[in-house]
């Protein structure tokens, strides 16, 4: 988790003794500090006043998904409050500084009443939501009492409906991918292998694949992404128009602004491609952080 605290001129002796116990990056407060962070964090802790922090972060906000989490600081280090991202980091971070003497003012409703929320049980067990619109259902049962957690050994294929949540094992990128009709495995694994060098990463460190449900019958597709031990996540029409790609694409003959790139971006942590869309042959990747 990468954490940046940001800091008034007159709070700077705080700010720095916080960083120090984050083991955090610090900055200096200015008016554009909070568009210059964002994307290039998880937690943004501020030391200054909530309503600074609050207007200089609303003309960015995107969705809790992308967002930066930010914890306020009051200027007395007596209260840490998550303004924005409570379940996404703010919370933990504010809690660990308790151990600075400083209050942790929790206002999530799973949090306050102590049960577990979806994003907590994903974030303890290492893995990614899929299927993000479903936590606000599953957290407001969560709240009137125990929702079981069903885990699935392959081979199995699961259907779930809008109120059930969907975890798979976590990884630091995800890789969105289009391709033609009759693309072979072996063309999948040789892109996905073509792309993570062009992204300077390792093959190692994704698992998470996504992909338009309109290729949901690619064998090829599947076998690939199976061979590579990834899971391959099919997104709807909607989710995937409601990303904005870097590129052009040829799928809105489909009805979509994209495949490789905005199913990336869908499923990204901050939101970002750390490769643009790149074809390969007969297949096209993305790689989102």
């Amino acid at each position: 988790m990468k954490i940046v605290v940001v800091t008034l001129p007159r709070f700077h002796e705080s700010g720095m003794r916080i960083a120090k116990f984050l083991e955090a990056e610090t900055l200096a407060y200015s008016p554009t500090v909070f568009a210059e962070l964002y994307g290039k964090c998880d937690v943004i802790v501020g030391v200054m006043s909530a309503g600074i922090a609050v207007r200089g972060c609303a003309p960015l906000l995107t969705d809790k998904w992308h967002d930066p989490a930010v914890v306020v600081v009051t200027p007395d280090m007596r209260y840490a409050i998550p303004v924005l991202g409570g379940h996404h980091g703010g919370n933990e971070v504010a809690k660990r500084l308790a151990e600075l003497g400083i209050e942790p003012v929790i206002s999530t409703a799973t949090e306050v009443m102590g049960r577990p929320s979806v994003e907590e049980t994903a974030r303890s067990g290492g893995f990614r939501i899929v299927n993000r619109s479903s936590t606000r259902e599953v957290n407001g049962a969560i709240l009137d009492g125990d929702v079981p957690i069903v885990r699935v050994q392959p081979p199995k294929i699961v259907i779930a409906d809008p109120g059930v949540s969907v975890l798979v094992t976590d990884s630091p990128y995800v890789i969105g991918i289009g391709c033609r009709l009759g693309t072979t495995a072996d063309e999948i694994r040789s892109a996905v292998s073509s792309a993570c060098k062009d992204a300077g990463i390792s093959e190692d460190s994704v698992t998470i694949y996504a992909t338009t449900i309109k290729k949901f019958h690619e064998k090829g597709l599947h076998d690939g992404v199976a061979s590579l031990s990834g899971n391959l996540i099919f997104l709807d029409d909607e989710t995937i128009n409601k990303q904005i790609p870097a590129t052009p694409s040829r799928a809105e003959m489909l009805g979509l602004r994209g495949v490789a790139e905005p199913c990336a971006l869908a499923l990204s942590k901050t939101g970002t491609l750390i490769l643009k869309k790149t074809v390969y042959g007969r297949v096209t990747v993305a790689i989102g952080k």
